[in-house]
Parts: structure tokens; sequence; C-alpha cells
């Protein structure tokens, strides 16, 4: 049996198995009950829930290096929740009993080899993730002072720093990359070790596509090259604000892009494909269990455009984790950002010349 069909296997019982993951775990912990309550324990159905969808999805790719990192997101978040890390370790333990008796055979064994590996990943990885203010970013110290701003509200001041910084002859691609990126991937990180509340990561990224919309005369300026793409984020993904920039970065290059954002019918991608015959489509997802949702986006994609010229970028984070995961879901290529993204269009259009 393959690692596809065994994740979707898993996938398609998700539910059944979270709640007899967590049905189990709390046999055999009585205490829970005192401690987390009925409202505690439907939380902890759900985030088995979620384990399982990274599980079975990772496995589906046939990538143990995806599923590692959500159990190392997952230790750093529970670290910050004040929840032992040995709770979680005994739930993929559990998990990896359940799906035994459930899978016998060869089978089993791969959801077995994914949850130890897991389970070892828990010992090793550090329980605060480091920051994304790197030493080696340039304007690694300007965008402390921006996020500071933002996190006291003074999304005014965060402005005015950027919008002098650009003045000033600082290039607005290097704003991207040295300051909206890394504050934004911050923002995560604060928020994953319970530093940042959701309604205060909401401001701050709100706030940035703003100023990103302040800078929109800087970026739309620019000579056109004659190259189209289009951009447009998988299913139902909400973090909009990555592919955003890369849309923008191509703008800054000379591209003519076409932004469709999040929750786009298929049918309404296609129809644009059709339309405006685009040399690049630009597909984002950053979660893991979005692999199959672009999987499928781009099978439906080719199946409706039999004869599609347009090649496929995709990006996101699964894909920075695991190099070469876009080549197995029939994509034509990826990068790790937006400025690796346009040398990888220029290359792939440029080898058909």
């Amino acid at each position: 049996m393959s690692t596809k069909t065994v994740g979707a296997l898993i996938d398609d019982q998700k539910s059944e198995l979270a709640t007899l993951i967590v049905a189990e775990q709390w046999n055999r912990n009585p205490s829970f009950t005192d401690r987390y309550g009925s409202s505690g324990r439907s939380r902890c159905i759900q985030d088995v829930g979620y384990n399982l969808a990274y599980l079975s999805q990772s496995i589906a790719a046939d990538s143990e290096p995806l599923f590692l990192t959500y159990i190392k997101w997952v230790k750093s978040l529970f670290e910050g929740l004040k929840i032992p890390t040995i709770e979680l370790s005994e739930s993929l333990s559990i998990t990896a009993e359940i799906l035994r008796s459930k899978m016998p055979g060869d089978e089993g064994l791969i959801p077995a080899k994914f949850l130890e590996a897991g389970i070892r990943a828990l010992d090793e990885a550090p329980s605060t993730p480091p920051s994304f203010f790197l030493d080696e970013n340039p304007l690694s110290d300007f965008a402390r002072r921006y996020l500071s701003n933002l996190r006291n509200e003074e999304r005014s001041v965060a402005s005015e720093m950027v919008l002098d910084a650009v003045k000033g002859g600082t290039n607005v691609k290097d704003i991207y990359l040295g300051v909206f990126e890394p504050s934004q991937r911050e923002i995560g990180r604060l928020w994953q070790t319970n530093q940042m509340t959701v309604a205060e990561e909401h401001y701050c990224t709100a706030a940035t596509q703003l100023i990103m919309s302040q800078l929109y005369p800087n970026i739309f300026s620019n000579k056109k090259n004659g190259r189209r793409m289009v951009a447009v984020c998988s299913g139902n993904e909400l973090h909009e604000i990555g592919l955003h920039m890369v849309a923008d970065i191509f703008e800054m290059e000379g591209w003519d892009t076409y932004y469709l954002g999040a929750n786009t019918p298929t049918s309404t991608l296609c129809q644009t494909i059709e339309k405006r015959d685009p040399d690049i489509l630009a597909i984002s997802g950053t979660m893991t269990f979005h692999v199959k949702l672009i999987e499928e986006l781009i099978d439906t994609v080719k199946t409706a455009l039999p004869g599609l010229r347009t090649k496929i970028l995709v990006g996101g984070y699964p894909f920075i984790i695991e190099p070469e995961l876009w080549s197995r879901i029939g994509a034509d290529g990826s990068a790790r950002n937006a400025v690796k993204a346009v040398a990888a269009a220029n290359r792939l259009i440029g080898s058909e010349v």
C-alpha cells in the first residue's frame, strides 16, 4: 500500500480516531477530568484531530520532515500554554497503538515510523523557537523597532518609519524581505509561544497590509516586461500576506500580476487563466494539510485546461521544509521567498524561448 493511500485512510477517519485516542489517554489519566474538564476534553479532541491531519498529509507526501517540524511547533505551543510535553508524547504513543490496531500489517508500520520519529523529536527540540530577527539581516534592528511599534498600537509611527526609509533610498524590495517578512514570521512565533494574542496578531498583520498599500505608488510605477502572473491561495488558506508580498515583488520586477488571494473558486481561477493567459500561476499554502489541496487544485486546472502553457509555481512553509515536494504534486517549481520565486519563474519561461 502506498504512502498516499495510507495517508488518505488516516485522513478519512481522523474524527473517529481523535475521539478514540483522547478517550484512551483520559482513561489512563483520571486526573485529566478535574484538570481540564469537559471543555478541555473537547479541545483535546480538536488538537488530536490537527495532529492526525498533519500526520496524514505528511505520510501522503512521504515526508517525515513535514511531520517533525509540526511536532516541534506543537511542543513550543504547549510550553507557552504550560501543558507538559509528556502529555503530547503519550498522545503520540497512543496514536501509534490505535493505528496499528486499525491498520494491521505493513501499512500500520508507516504511521508508526512517523510517530516514533515525532516522539524522539520532542526530546531534541528546543522549548522556545529562536527569533526570526537574524543578525545577518541588515534591516534586523529596523524590523524589531517596526514590530515593537505595531505591538504598541503605534501603526502611524511604524508607517512613517517605512515611508521615511524608502524616501531615504532604501529599496522597497529590501523593506519587504528584510522588514515585513521577518516581522510576520516573528508575529507567528510570538503567538506560538503565548506572547501574543490572536487579536494582536490580526492587528499587526492588518497594519502591515495597510502599510504595504502605501508603497504601491513605488511598486506599480515600474516599466512592464510583458510577462503575466496569476496568484492564488489554496482552498481556505487565510494566511494571504505572504503571497501578496510575492505578487508585489513580481510587480517590482515588471510583471503584470493578477492577485486572487484566498477562497477563490476553482472555476473562477480557470476562467481567469483562460482570459489572461499568464506565464506563471503562483499557488501558496502555509500549512502541511494544504499540500493535498494544492495538489488537487493543480490537477483540476490541468484537467480543465488541456494543453496549458502556464507554468505552476508553489510556495509556502511546507515547500521550504521539503524542497522537492513541488515535483510530487504536479507543479513546475518552487522557491523559498519572493525574490527566488521571480528567478524561478524567469528560468521556467526562459527555458521555452
